[in-house]
């Protein structure tokens, strides 16, 4: 025959279930390439303290922003970290840095505001989009097949490809940033080092935006499938729903 046991027995060893469970989960938010990335977001946020008036310590703090987004990728890989979490907190701090740069130039250039507007509207639009798009259908925003968008397929398929387009559409913006202040030493035709790496740049930024708005038509026409497709399922289950009714009566 068993014997009753204590009430206090069983909580306490309830209470070391708990504990373990506890130890046992995870804290996501501690995942290597989640600090990385909160680096990051401090690194940049310092960055745009000094954007206005310092650009020395302005550029060395968002390139150790933007240099620290080489290596969350590869922690996720290492550690087997990869979450859902920190591919958004990449992106959004991507997109962040971006659109603050963005920012400060607009007031640089008032003449150009038009264009860092579209520039802004068009890149917060496209990622947004495509990374919901790849939520909802549950894959990573850079799985793209080569029957949807053969451009998208090798630019997200392609890591030399992606690296130096995104490379050198901030390269371009930060050059924009960098001959507010100084043209560097004169090279040809009254040109500074800058002014030279800016028109250099000019192209592959213009290649880099132009994928950005394929990539928001792309999302677009995926969230548009989605919409048809539920809504076929349920117009074919309302039609079998009617079909039962009627047997039944």
């Amino acid at each position: 025959m068993e014997s009753i046991r204590d009430p206090k027995e069983i909580d306490k060893d309830r209470n070391e279930i708990e504990m373990i469970s506890n130890k046992r989960k995870e804290n996501i938010l501690l995942f290597v390439p989640n600090i990385i990335g909160f680096i990051r977001i401090l690194l940049a946020f310092v960055s745009f303290f000094f954007m206005p008036k310092n650009p020395i310590p302005a550029l060395i703090f968002y390139f150790l922003s933007a240099f620290l987004d080489a290596f969350d990728g590869l922690a996720a890989r290492a550690y087997n970290q990869a979450t859902k979490f920190g591919a958004l907190l990449d992106q959004i701090t991507d997109r962040c840095g971006t659109l603050s740069l963005l920012m400060i130039l607009g007031t640089f250039y008032p003449e150009m505001i038009l264009f860092f507007q579209l520039i802004m509207i068009i890149d917060i639009a496209s990622h947004w989009i495509h990374t919901q798009v790849s939520i909802m259908i549950g894959k990573s925003h850079k799985s793209i097949s080569h029957d949807e968008n053969i451009i998208l397929y090798y630019y997200y398929n392609n890591r030399p490809l992606l690296f130096g387009l995104c490379f050198t559409n901030e390269a371009f913006f930060i050059l924009l940033y960098l001959v507010h202040f100084f043209n560097g030493p004169t090279i040809v035709f009254g040109l500074g080092m800058f002014q030279i790496l800016l028109l250099l740049m000019l192209p592959f930024a213009f290649v880099k935006n132009f994928i950005n708005m394929l990539q928001l038509i792309e999302a677009c026409n995926r969230c548009l499938k989605i919409d048809q497709e539920e809504r076929e399922k349920m117009r074919t289950i309302g039609e079998q729903s009617k079909e039962q009714h009627r047997k039944l009566n």
